[in-house]
């Protein structure tokens, strides 16, 4: 007894002090774009023009998320995508990582950027409850919502997660489990397991090596906090389309039934043969909703005023109109 007490007082204190980090990661790729919002350094994308679009990933996750969705929104938005306080190239500094945090944290960077008018919101599972957070926070910024098999309620939070709140307790288990066997906890995730190649598999463990990971990944589980926000959502009325996967074991259908129903102006599509994420495992069908679904908040265009041509005439060739182009793959 008295071993088996000494063993767990050895791990707790090896792993009782997870470190954060702030300022520049190792490895960070060359041009990419940062934002000092209230000290944090955060990583961001802008691309296009029109309506503001914001892009939230979601847990151990970053906005590579979004490479399949970015440039079909960019046709018609403004889209801003970015690491979250504590995940992809963004700082993980000491501090609060809640979903309340992380939205706030999405207000300064809207604000450095000088985005002033309302804007819509795509997220991901863990992510949806930042999204959701900043509806009940700014009502009026947020014109519409659209969730990618969301990470909402407290009965979703697992045991581990449970646990991760009790000090020493969330050190010892984040600390010594959260990196191990990202492969199977990939795998989980996806439907189809073509998706689950060495690439992606070498990009997760890049991304859980980089310090100051753990810590922050401990405070944002410690912020999942649910029990009482969830009461909020049939409070928020704007359009929300949900997109799930059927056969998503991360967040089952049935979450997304509940969702649809405290949402009070909320739509669920399912996509069959698709897991955790639907913008990779169903991104031309998902992709074509989400735009569609954006579209609709759109002020419609004037007609252009076309004056006849004396004479009939045809164009030439290369003016012919020509069938749109496939969308292109998705990668993590």
């Amino acid at each position: 007894m008295k071993r088996r007490a000494f063993s767990l007082g050895l791990v707790l204190s090896l792993t009782g002090c997870l470190s954060h980090h702030q300022g520049p990661l190792p490895g960070a790729p060359k041009g990419a774009t940062f934002e000092v919002v209230k000290g944090t350094r955060v990583h961001y994308t802008d691309e296009g023009d029109g309506p503001p679009v914001v892009l939230i990933h979601g847990f151990a996750s970053s906005l590579g998320t979004w490479t399949g969705v970015k440039k079909t929104l960019a046709k018609r938005h403004r889209v801003i995508a970015l690491d979250l306080k504590g995940f992809g190239w963004t700082d993980r500094p000491e501090g609060d990582y809640s979903p309340k945090a992380q939205a706030e944290l999405v207000l300064g960077l809207l604000g450095a950027l000088g985005v002033e008018e309302p804007f819509a919101i795509v997220a991901h599972s863990w992510g949806s409850s930042v999204a959701l957070q900043l509806a009940l926070m700014e009502p009026k910024k947020v014109t519409r919502i659209a969730l990618y098999d969301a990470w909402v309620y407290e009965e979703q939070i697992p045991m581990t997660f449970l646990w991760s709140r009790a000090d020493g307790m969330g050190e010892l288990l984040i600390g010594a489990f959260y990196d191990e066997r990202p492969d199977d906890k990939i795998a989980i995730a996806f439907h189809d397991q073509k998706y689950v190649t060495e690439e992606l598999i070498e990009t997760v463990e890049d991304q859980l090596s980089r310090p100051g990971t753990k810590a922050a990944a401990l405070a944002a589980i410690r912020g999942q906090r649910y029990e009482d926000v969830q009461k909020s959502y049939p409070k928020i009325g704007v359009p929300v389309l949900l997109l799930w996967g059927r056969e998503d074991r991360v967040t089952p259908l049935e979450v997304g039934e509940r969702l649809s129903k405290d949402l009070p102006n909320a739509k669920l599509v399912v996509y069959p043969a698709c897991g955790h994420f639907p913008m990779i495992e169903a991104v031309r069908p998902s992709t074509r909703d989400l735009a569609a679904f954006l579209a609709e908040g759109l002020p419609a265009a004037a007609p252009a005023k076309v004056e006849p041509p004396k004479e009939p005439t045809k164009a030439p060739e290369d003016e012919q109109p020509r069938e749109p182009a496939a969308e292109p793959g998705a990668t993590p």
